[in-house]
């Protein structure tokens, strides 16, 4: 057996353990960062920090505070709040009791909410504020076995008429409970902690599927301790590290996050306001970080509209740059895998370093100079953004997996990692690809079932543990993996051509920096349609320099003849590059992006294809009205 596998095998039962084993290695340590507002007033924030053993004594508090508030071992606590350091350490407060944690989005309303909380048999609710509050209180007659809410914000834990009487608690509250608690009982923790087992429910996510209730997936300690064990095996991330975090935490790819780190005992910064982002990573200034394809295309376009809006000469050495970029990512990724060695010709590398002290630099910069990698998951990345990226000198890592396999089930590794593809599996899991080319996996990271669904858990689990994703995909013959697209997204057109719209999706926000989101459209009809949805900042930026546009509002904007040439010009462009039968003959820009707030995105970002083809079908007839179905 070797070291890699043994220490995989010879895992602890919980993730919880883990904290308590970091805890106690590296007590002094910094492990979280965290903003609050400037003393002065003046809008900066001040970072402060936890150390390993600061962050223990209010987990140990949380855990003891939910104990004496009579939540029983596997019993359900739900978290409602945006990603903040108050979340991870309130989740391993709810792990260490022995207790489970279901997520749940912040911008989840109030019915699904509820849904979620009852479905679950949730007893408490850790709520962020007033308004996560509001929502459990408007639904509270539904919620027979919420016996408490948890507010984090202390200012917002007011009682009203009618509410039971303690029912709502600050978490400030909760922790002197649990502080109290733990006088009288000093190693309840430490008990609560040992006595947990690998096969006991952990964590409950609810998938933010595109149609119908959201289905509860059951996955037990076993898997985040595997988790943590394998990526730590991986070698990504070291103690040394540095990870800025601002995914959702109520997701998956958030959570897993948190369990990495623990075993490599790396400092964390935590702040979840994607508005602050950019503004962040200067001061943060962190060695590696994760994120959805979104934010890059987003960094990518904004860039390119800066340059655009620059003047012709600085938008043609931004191309120029960009072209370079990408054919450096290329070229070296393809030289390291043949060679080991990410080498380029003179002549390339030359160009490369002119175009570095133009572009690149800054661009690094702007991610706080000190950036190793990226992890991007939870979609698929467009390959050209992707060497873009790689060229500049920011290396995106493309991992893949699901809710159901606890996130982690493939990473590209290191210097070996290959753009267009999701690596190579985790120590520990397996995969294979059936002979419709699903990816099917099998490991500790996958799933118990659904939450009180047998019948839908058999549909994707077999008894031999292979877990049917949904995914097509393809192995490389030295084992990675490339996702060619959803096995319900794949349209067959009338004549009978199979087109993977993510791909054609993928290629147009590489070639345009003004698209926010594009549905490709094509099942049983004779061409392929197109619905694109405009970014409002870069549009209105581009707007402002066109004589006719300035000054508009974008509702106007949006609809203008000169916007519709503008897009126009990037889909021939799109067309030029596609096999006949993808080519998108018609497109419509929509009025305004689609968001979370209209239910046709995901809470990750991932487009629900059938709300947004039910929201905009008018469009979508349109383009086909009179055309002859083949």
């Amino acid at each position: 057996m070797s070291d890699t596998q043994s220490l995989i095998e010879n895992r602890p039962p919980s993730v919880a353990t883990l904290f308590l084993e970091r805890v106690a290695a590296t007590p002094e340590t910094e492990a979280y960062r965290y903003p609050v507002p400037s003393a002065s007033g003046e809008g900066t924030d001040e970072w402060r920090s936890y150390t390993w053993g600061q962050a223990a004594e209010r987990v140990f508090a949380v855990a003891a505070g939910l104990m004496a508030l009579g939540v029983q071992p596997e019993e359900r606590v739900a978290l409602a709040s945006g990603t903040r350091v108050d979340w991870i350490l309130c989740d391993f407060g709810v792990l260490c009791s022995g207790a489970a944690t279901t997520t749940v989005y912040p911008s989840t309303n109030a019915e699904e909410t509820a849904y979620i909380l009852a479905d679950s048999e949730s007893r408490v609710l850790i709520a962020e504020d007033a308004a996560q509050l509001a929502k459990a209180r408007e639904k509270r007659a539904e919620l027979p076995r919420l016996s408490h809410v948890v507010v984090i914000e202390e200012a917002d834990a007011l009682a009203e008429p009618g509410d039971p009487e303690d029912w709502v608690l600050s978490l400030a509250d909760l922790i002197r409970r649990g502080n109290a608690h733990l006088e009288k009982h000093p190693d309840a923790v430490r008990d609560a902690v040992a006595a947990l087992r690998s096969d006991q429910l952990a964590t409950l996510i609810y998938t933010s599927g595109t149609t119908g209730r959201p289905k509860g997936v059951r996955l037990p300690h076993d898997c985040w301790a595997y988790m943590a064990k394998a990526i730590a095996q991986t070698g990504l991330v070291t103690g040394e590290d540095v990870q800025y975090l601002w995914l959702p935490l109520a997701h998956v790819f958030g959570k897993v996050l948190t369990a990495a780190q623990v075993e490599v005992g790396h400092v964390t910064a935590v702040d979840g306001r994607v508005d602050k982002i950019i503004e962040n990573l200067p001061v943060v200034r962190p060695t590696y970080m994760a994120a959805v394809p979104r934010i890059f295309e987003k960094v990518y376009n904004g860039v390119a509209a800066k340059a655009k809006a620059g003047g012709a000469a600085k938008y043609k050495i931004f191309q120029w740059a960009a072209g370079v970029a990408r054919e450096y990512g290329r070229v070296t990724q393809e030289n390291f895998r043949r060679t080991g060695t990410a080498s380029a010709p003179a002549g390339l590398k030359a160009r490369h370093a002119i175009a570095d002290r133009l572009v690149y630099a800054k661009l690094r910069e702007a991610f706080g100079g000190n950036l190793r990698a990226c992890i991007s998951g939870s979609a698929a990345l467009a390959p050209d953004i992707g060497y873009f990226f790689s060229g500049a000198g920011i290396h995106i890592l493309e991992g893949y997996g699901l809710t159901e396999s606890s996130a982690a089930s493939f990473v590209n590794p290191g210097e070996a990692y290959r753009t267009g593809t999701v690596g190579k599996p985790l120590p520990g899991t397996e995969v294979r690809i059936a002979d419709d080319g699903e990816i099917l996996l099998r490991g500790p990271g996958i799933m118990e079932g659904y939450h009180g669904l047998p019948e839908k858990t058999a549909e994707v689990l077999e008894d031999d543990g292979w877990f049917h994703t949904g995914d097509i995909g393809e192995l490389s013959a030295d084992g990675y993996l490339r996702i060619t697209d959803r096995k319900k997204d794949l349209i067959k057109t009338s004549g009978g051509k199979y087109i993977a719209p993510a791909e054609v999706e993928g290629q147009f926000k590489a070639i345009c920096p003004y698209v926010s989101n594009i549905l490709v459209h094509g099942a049983d009809r004779n061409y392929c349609t197109a619905l694109i949805a405009l970014d409002e900042p870069t549009l209105t930026e581009w707007a402002n320099d066109q004589e006719n546009l300035k000054g508009l509002p974008y509702s106007e904007i949006v609809v203008s003849e000169e916007v519709r040439r503008l897009i126009e010009g990037y889909v021939e462009e799109l067309n030029g590059g596609l096999q006949r039968w993808q080519t998108i003959k018609k497109f419509r820009v929509l009025p305004r992006d689609l968001d979370v707030e209209h239910g046709e995105l995901t809470p990750s970002l991932k487009l629900k294809r059938p709300v947004v083809e039910r929201e905009f079908g008018h469009l979508i007839e349109e383009m086909y009205d009179g055309a002859r179905e083949a």
